[in-house]
């Protein structure tokens, strides 16, 4: 049934859901930037991710070596953009993300990317196969990310005699 429908609909339909989780995304860091974080806060986004890697049990979601590292590199690359955007303050004795002006912009740039990039790759690539490498994408930028987070986390948790 699924196999009828043309990959074109398939490469529209999730354009708009990157595009709606996306917009969710940037909803959610903005509101958690009012309250303080926690250890738990920055584990479970990749935690919870990883439970997208089911999709490779499934053969058109499978990636050949060469593309993996590809994405995989790509990912590590934009997440430095993200590391280096990401900080914390201490409120009290409390711990905060602050907000950064950039970020928006940072997730508006890579949305864009994501589009055009996908646009691009699925008159080449099998719809399926590019799910599969924006995941692995989206992981390897995800990961780095909230390990450096952690590591400033604990840092500055450091820093606050109350909270050790």
């Amino acid at each position: 049934m699924l196999s009828s429908i043309p990959s074109h609909y398939y490469v529209i339909g999730s354009t708009i859901m990157a595009i709606l989780m996306g917009g969710f995304v940037m909803i959610i860091r903005m509101r958690a930037s009012k309250k303080p974080t926690n250890e738990k806060k920055i584990i479970i986004p990749p935690i919870a991710m990883s439970s997208g890697a089911l999709m490779f049990l499934f053969e058109q979601f499978r990636v050949p070596a060469m593309q993996i590292l590809e994405a995989a590199a790509v990912g590590m690359l934009f997440s430095t953009i993200l590391i280096a955007t990401s900080k914390f303050e201490v409120k009290g004795r409390d711990i905060y993300l602050k907000r950064s002006k950039a970020f928006v912009f940072i997730l508006f740039g890579l949305l864009i990317f994501r589009v055009v990039a996908k646009m691009i790759l699925s008159s080449s690539i099998d719809v399926g196969e590019l799910a599969g490498m924006f995941w692995i994408l989206a992981f390897a930028m995800l990961l780095p990310w909230r390990i450096a987070m952690l590591i400033q986390f604990k840092r500055v948790k450091k820093t606050i005699p109350q909270l050790h």
